[in-house]
């Protein structure tokens, strides 16, 4: 078989670097304390979802694939801003979509796994198998604060993700995913495209995707998730309605922007309305 081809490598890409991420601030970033986590196995992670083929129950991928394999397909980024005196981590990550596989559902559970291991991350300092790429371990310290941002490729209730994947981080006790952002252009988009649209049950206003309408639908796959502490002033999503403003700067993806203005109310945070504004796309 060949080894040149999309598929074969541990994102899909039609060359390196494709569906890769980039990260924009206009606070310095605390270089040395920058995590990246995309040597990490999907076997270290505990309890993962590796698939398995439905008529044998025996492990899809053998051991020496195991011995090599990613849980990221791209990379997981713990990335410091240092706003004022306050230190903001931005954890930012692209994991596979939920999709282009077979009955075994590879794809679905391995986002399901890229999703958690963020999920796993922000529980506490105290996890000896989360070892990053230059061998420092253990997860987010508990008083850090932190946003989650980036194309999740899940939606919390519709599409194909592996158990409801997203949900792992909208509802973990760390994340405040009480604000949901919206748009009038997904809203509208919904009704015009129906589709698959017409059978789905979350609300089309959040949704952050335009994907092929008979076969998915439109999502919400793209997430900016502050942790507990922040106050969220206020947040929506980039994707006007025909005729307003800027319409057609819509169609360079079939992702939306996603921002956020937080606030951290503490004697000792310096972040206002503003400052901790991200930006996913």
């Amino acid at each position: 078989g060949r080894t040149d081809d999309a598929n074969d490598a541990f994102g899909y890409g039609l060359f390196p670097g494709q569906y890769g991420m980039v990260l924009l601030s206009r606070f310095p970033v605390d270089r040395a304390h920058v995590r990246t986590f995309r040597k990490l196995l999907w076997k270290d992670l505990p309890d993962a979802a590796l698939p398995v083929r439905p008529d044998s129950g025996d492990s899809y991928y053998s051991d020496e694939i195991l011995q090599r394999f990613r849980l990221s397909s791209k990379s997981h980024w713990d990335i410091p801003l240092q706003i004022g005196d306050t230190t903001l981590h931005i954890l930012a990550a692209h994991p596979t979509p939920p999709a282009f596989d077979g009955p075994e559902d590879r794809n679905g559970r391995r986002n399901h796994d890229e999703i958690r291991l963020w999920a796993e991350y922000i529980k506490g300092h105290h996890q000896n198998w989360l070892r990053d790429d230059r061998g420092r371990v253990g997860g987010l310290k508990a008083e850090s604060r932190f946003v989650i941002c980036g194309d999740l490729n899940a939606d919390p209730v519709d599409g194909d993700s592996f158990q409801n994947a997203a949900r792992q981080l909208l509802e973990h006790d760390r994340v405040n995913a009480a604000f949901v952002p919206q748009s009038t252009g997904a809203a509208e988009a919904a009704v015009q495209q129906a589709g698959k649209n017409r059978s789905h049950t979350g609300p089309a206003a959040a949704d952050t995707s335009d994907f092929n309408d008979r076969s998915v639908g439109n999502l919400r796959v793209d997430y900016v998730l502050p942790d507990a502490s922040a106050t969220v002033v206020s947040g929506g999503i980039f994707w006007p309605a025909p005729g307003e403003p800027l319409a057609d700067a819509i169609d360079c993806s079939d992702h939306r922007l996603v921002w956020l203005d937080l606030q951290y109310n503490t004697s000792t945070s310096s972040l206002r309305p503003g400052d901790a504004s991200e930006q996913s796309r």
